[in-house]
This record gives C-alpha cells, structure tokens and sequence, in this order.
C-alpha cells in the first residue's frame, strides 16, 4: 500500500508543471500572436535502490516547442498592425538585450520614436538595429515588411519615406522554444542565435492581427482531464490510507 500512495504522490508532483502550463495557454486564448508550446505525457521509470527490483515510478516527460500553427487573422484597420504570414516570425531585442523573435503583431511608438511590440520589445530592422520613426510621422507598413513614414504636415504630393525593413525570418525549417521573457528562440542554441537565411519570400499582412492558436474547448477539455486525474490519484491516497488503518486494526490484540 505504500508503494501504491507512493506512486500516486509522484504522479502528482510530475504531472503539476503541465497544469500550470495548461492554465497558461487558458489565459492567453485572447492575446494577440500567442503560440501555445508545451505538450507532456508520462512514462514508468524504475526506481534504483533497496527493496524490490520491479519497482516502477512515474515520470512526467515535457516538450516545449513552438508551435506554428497560424491562429484567426483578426483585421483591425490600424496602421501599425500586422499580421505574420506563413511561417514567419519578426525580430526583435529582449530584456536581456540580445536577439529573440515573436509573433505579436501589435505594434506601437514608445516616446523616443522607437518601433516596439506591445509587450514594449524593441522591433528590429533588417540591419539588426532598432526601426526609429521621425516625430509626427504617420507610419505604412507594405506586404513585403517595409516601413514607411509619412509627413502629415507635407503639402503637395506627399512622398513617403523608406526608413528601414521589418527583420523578418523564416521558422518552417527551425524548432523554437520559449524564453523567459515569452519571447522565442533557436531550440539548443544559445540566446541571441539568428535563424538561417531562406530563399522563401516572408510577407505580414498589413492593419490585422494574428489571434491566439490555442483552442479554447480542446484545452477546457485538457483542463478537465487534468483535474480528474488529480482526483483519482488523491482517493488513491486516501483509500490506501484507509486500508492500512483497517489492517492495523485487525492485528490490535482482542
């Protein structure tokens, strides 16, 4: 009986990083350009030591790559949305200062006329630095990820102009994981890594977004599996408890 509580208090320990991940992704159903990652199962492991040699215990196994699968393209009619196509995603600089990638397409002027998301990282050019916009510009993003900047205050033909192009890469060939920041990286490479060239032309889709992937009844589904789990591995406790009372009972002296 205790190896059976054992087992049971093991599955959940394994199993409490993929409900937290699952209240993760519920929480995120509405933000804009939100991957969801994290996929988990568990296997038996034999657990080396003195006692049985058919011991068994589980192990919670967790993946977290990227998952690529386009969400719904929201259009929105703002100028600085953009909605990533295809398997694209754009660059951009973390916290941390180094070179990372989202698909968050909502994107904003801080007060320095800096181009950022609007989680407030810095969107990168195709030279690698920040897009910086003049003061009182009205910006025009194209399909092919260049960014415009008009004067308002311009008369006659009003001429844009080009200052720089969205640092766009291709994801199709690479496995991306998640940082601590939410941004992404190049699975088992270090932090800042650049994704290989591709010959694939990347285009955004101007004035919409990108909704959320995550699947709002598959993952209440996921939740509720989840929980029941939970539940049969804590009666499972519980009725172990039960019987060992029981047989301690039955050998009291009468």
């Amino acid at each position: 009986m205790d190896r059976l509580a054992f087992n049971a208090a093991a599955y959940i320990n394994e199993s409490r990083l993929a409900r937290q991940m699952t209240m993760n992704e519920i929480s995120n159903v509405s933000t804009a350009g939100f991957k969801r990652s994290f996929e988990s199962t568990m296997r038996p492991i034999e657990a080396k030591g003195p006692g049985w040699d058919s011991r068994l215990q589980p192990q919670g196994v967790n993946t977290d790559y990227i998952n690529m699968t386009p969400g719904t393209m929201m259009v929105t009619g703002r100028d600085l949305d953009i909605n990533m196509n295809g398997m694209a995603v754009l660059g951009v600089t973390g916290r941390d200062g180094t070179l990372a990638f989202t698909r968050r397409g909502d994107l904003k002027i801080n007060p320095t006329g800096v181009l950022e998301t609007g989680t407030g990282s810095i969107v990168r050019g195709e030279s690698g630095g920040p897009i910086t916009i003049p003061p009182g510009f009205r910006v025009n993003i194209n399909n092919d990820g260049t960014v415009y900047a008009i004067n308002p205050a311009q008369t006659g033909v009003v001429q844009p102009v080009l200052i720089d192009r969205l640092m766009l890469r291709d994801a199709a060939q690479a496995k991306l994981e998640r940082r601590e920041d939410g941004l992404y990286q190049v699975a088992a490479k270090p932090l800042g890594t650049d994704l290989p060239a591709s010959q694939t032309l990347l285009s955004v889709t101007p004035k919409a977004l990108e909704g959320s992937n995550v699947n709002p009844m598959g993952i209440m589904v996921k939740m509720m599996e989840q929980s029941r789990s939970f539940e049969q591995a804590v009666n499972v406790m519980k009725q172990s408890k039960d019987l060992d009372a029981a047989g301690s009972t039955m050998m009291k002296p009468t």
